[in-house]
């Protein structure tokens, strides 16, 4: 056991692994761990060398005296021993901690005993022993992972990533605890995953959690309806593969966790929509004939070509909101568009529309209809004026 005054990390060391750690065996099914590190950029160490460590690691079965497993397994394990080199293992300030000058002048003085079990140092080789509650998979990988700077070539999946990442922080070792962190919080989780995310989270520092607690525990709904709101405006926005994105969103919506949050933000976006139409058919139907005839026409042209991709828009976002059973505001408000309406009359009187935006009535009538079906057909409950006119 390292001395609190040795570490620097502010944090305790977790158990190992108390499952076997398949996710790095099926990493590597038809390979070693020592020739699968064949294909990292190494130091100038080798792996498990002989020839050049300074270092004995032998692995030990830590168990409980009340463990019932094989005592055969323990022994198989305890047999194990890796040759490692202490310049390359320092990496981790475990074995930093373990091979100073201070700990072990410490460790002779006050616990022999104590040294016999954990560090000797014979003929200047280093003899050390690690304490598994398992199969010590892991730990081989992570020892490894001393030997390398390429985590990415070994931590390829959330699940290699959960099982290095106890290992890592036990040992202390803080490049492979940020590249396991910086994995997690790019990539999905399954649901099992979160459970063992959110297990880790305290031992990691605030600044480490920070990203992993915002997945796990999204806080506000704000925090929710802001992202909402941008894969909605995204949907409507997103030009190369509108359709595509559109159908995504909508599963996205009807998925969605929170109605209420899903209401909101889609009567932001109906809002939104709805003002933006108004006032280019305001526009387009009270020119301002003080300009140039040319850019006059011109003007005329974008805000009828805005009127009607936005109204396609709002076609789109009212048939999610009726989808929804949502549409109740909608429908208030798109019976109370007095002014819009005579603004409509005024641009389909001049035959102009025709040949620049011909569809455009026909996307008006279809929001009429849609929130008019909605309301005779009891999805959407709305007083009994609101369509009668």
């Amino acid at each position: 056991m390292i001395p609190n005054s040795s570490r620097k990390r502010q944090r305790q060391r977790p158990p190992p692994p108390h499952h076997h750690a398949s996710a790095i065996v099926e990493a590597f099914p038809h390979r070693t761990i020592s020739e699968s590190s064949q294909k990292l950029p190494r130091t100038s160490f080798s792996f498990n060398d002989p020839s050049t460590a300074d270092v004995i690691l032998r692995f030990f079965i830590d168990r409980s005296p009340f463990d019932s497993s094989n005592p055969s397994d323990s022994a198989r394990h305890s047999d194990l021993q890796i040759y490692l080199h202490s310049r390359v293992i320092s990496r981790a300030k475990y074995f930093s901690t373990l091979l100073s000058d201070r700990w072990q002048h410490q460790a002779n003085n006050h616990n022999a005993g104590h040294v016999s079990r954990t560090i000797a140092n014979c003929n200047n080789m280093f003899h050390l022993n690690l304490g598994v509650h398992d199969d010590p998979t892991v730990h081989l990988t992570v020892l490894q992972l001393l030997y390398t700077y390429d985590f990415p070539t070994v931590i390829a999946s959330a699940s290699t990533a959960l099982e290095i990442l106890p290992v890592a922080l036990e040992l202390l070792f803080e490049d492979c605890v940020k590249a396991c962190v910086k994995f997690l919080e790019a990539v999905p989780w399954s649901e099992e995953e979160e459970k063992r995310v959110l297990s880790l989270i305290p031992l990691l520092r605030e600044e480490e959690s920070k990203e992993l607690l915002a997945r796990v525990s999204p806080g506000e709904d704000d925090f929710c309806e802001e992202m909402l709101h941008g894969l909605i405006e995204k949907a409507m926005y997103s030009q190369p593969n509108m359709a595509f994105v559109k159908v995504f969103v909508a599963k996205l919506l009807r998925d969605f966790s929170s109605r209420e949050s899903a209401r909101r933000v889609l009567e932001r976006a109906f809002d939104a929509n709805l003002r933006i139409v108004k006032e280019s058919l305001e526009q387009y139907s009270s020119p301002d004939f003080r300009g140039d005839h040319n850019e006059t026409e011109a003007i005329q042209r974008l805000h009828l070509h805005t009127a009607m991709t936005n109204g396609r828009h709002l076609l789109w976002l009212v048939e999610r909101m009726i989808e929804l059973k949502v549409a109740d505001s909608a429908v208030k408000q798109w019976s109370e568009q007095a002014a819009f309406t005579v603004d409509l009359q005024k641009a389909f009187r001049d035959d102009a529309w025709r040949n620049i935006v011909p569809g455009l009535p026909a996307v008006m009538l279809r929001c009429t209809c849609k929130l008019a079906s909605a309301v005779a057909a009891g999805t959407i409950l709305s007083s009994r004026q609101e369509f009668a006119e």
